[in-house]
C-alpha cells in the first residue's frame, strides 16, 4: 500500500475481536421485534422489516421476486421465511469458531459483524461505506437492514461499489491461472507479463476507470498507461522551469481556473478520476504551449 501511495486505515478491526459487540446489537434487533430464536440461532425477519420499509432499496430488488425465486433448503427449514438472513448461529459440534451467547454457544452471522464495527468506530451514522459490486446483495442490503433497527436510522450516506477485475478481457481468478499480485507486477515475474511495472503505473492505470467500471488489466493497457504517466510528469518537470507571470499571461482559449474548476467537479461527480485525468491532460497541453512559447523568445533574443 505504501509504494502505491495508498494511506493504510487508521484501524483494521477483526470480527472475532468484536463479539459483544455483535450480541449486544442482535439483542436490541430482537427487543426491537424484527429477528426471532430458533433452537440456538437467530434470524432477521426479512418480511415484518419490508412492511414498513424497503428490504432491496439499494440494490433495486423485489422482496417478492427474491422469495419466489429461493430454493428451499434443508439448513433453511427452520427460519420462518427463506429470505430471512442468520445474526447468529448455533455452532455444531464440529464447527471451530463459538462463543458463549444469550442464545447458546454458536457464533455470528456473516452481516452483523461489518454493522457492529462500523457503528462502534465511526458512529451510528457515517458517510461512506464501500466494497465490492458482489457484496450489494445480499451482504450490504442486509447491514442496511439491520443497521436501522438496531440504530434508528439508516447508518450510511453513500455506498460506493468498485467493479470486478478482468485479465485481458477474463475475470481474474486462481483456477484459471491468470491471477496476479501487486507485487507480480511491480517485479515482472508473472509469466502473463511483458515487463515490470512500477506502483504509481498500476496506480494511474486503476484511475483511468471510473471505480464502478470494469478494469482490465493487459500489457498493452498497463504499457499505455505507463507512456501515459511519463508524460504528466515531464509536464510537471517542464512547469517547475515556468514563472508564474509566464504561466498566467497565456490566450484567452486557456482558462487555468477553468481547468482547475473542472477537477473539483469531476471529484465531486462519484469521484470521476477518468474525468480528472483528462482535464490534466489538457493542462499538460496549456503547459508545453507556454514553455514552447519561451522558447521561441528565448531563441529569438539569441537571434539578434
Amino acid at each position: 500500500m505504501e509504494a502505491m501511495n495508498v494511506k493504510r486505515p487508521s484501524i483494521e478491526p477483526r470480527a472475532s475481536g468484536h463479539i459483544p459487540e455483535q450480541i449486544e446489537m442482535i439483542r436490541k434487533i430482537i427487543d426491537a421485534g424484527y429477528a426471532y430464536e430458533v433452537n440456538g440461532s437467530v434470524y432477521f425477519d426479512v418480511i415484518k422489516y419490508n412492511e414498513k420499509y424497503h428490504y432491496g432499496k439499494l440494490s433495486g430488488r423485489i422482496l417478492e421476486d427474491l422469495l419466489s425465486n429461493t430454493r428451499e433448503l434443508e439448513a433453511q427449514q427452520e427460519k420462518r421465511n427463506p429470505g430471512d438472513f442468520a445474526l447468529w448461529k448455533k455452532a455444531q459440534p464440529e464447527h471451530i469458531m463459538r462463543w458463549s451467547s444469550p442464545w447458546g454457544e454458536g457464533f455470528p452471522g456473516w452481516h452483523i459483524e461489518c454493522s457492529a464495527m462500523g457503528t462502534k468506530y465511526l458512529g451510528k451514522n457515517f458517510d461512506i461505506h464501500g466494497g465490492g459490486m458482489d457484496l450489494m446483495f445480499p451482504h450490504h442490503e442486509s447491514e442496511i437492514a439491520q443497521s436501522r433497527i438496531a440504530n434508528g436510522s439508516d447508518s450510511v450516506k453513500y455506498w460506493m461499489h468498485n467493479n470486478m477485475i478482468t485479465i485481458n478481457g477474463q475475470k481474474m481468478g486462481k483456477s484459471l491461472g491468470n491471477f496476479i499480485t501487486l507485487e507480480e507486477f511491480f517485479t515482472g515475474s508473472h509469466p502473463g507479463l511483458s515487463q515490470a511495472y512500477s506502483p504509481m503505473t498500476i496506480r494511474f492505470f486503476i484511475l483511468q476507470a471510473h471505480y464502478r467500471s470494469t478494469l482490465d488489466f493487459s500489457n498493452e493497457a498497463l504499457q499505455a498507461s505507463e507512456k501515459g504517466l511519463k508524460k504528466l510528469q515531464a509536464g510537471i518537470a517542464t512547469l517547475r522551469k515556468i514563472l508564474p507571470s509566464e504561466l498566467h499571461n497565456t490566450p484567452s482559449s486557456f482558462n487555468i481556473r477553468q481547468l482547475m474548476d473542472n477537477c473539483y467537479q469531476a471529484m465531486n461527480d462519484d469521484f470521476n478520476s477518468p474525468v480528472v485525468i483528462a482535464n490534466l491532460f489538457e493542462g499538460i497541453r496549456i503547459i508545453n504551449s507556454v514553455w514552447d512559447k519561451k522558447k521561441r523568445s528565448a531563441l529569438r533574443i539569441l537571434n539578434f
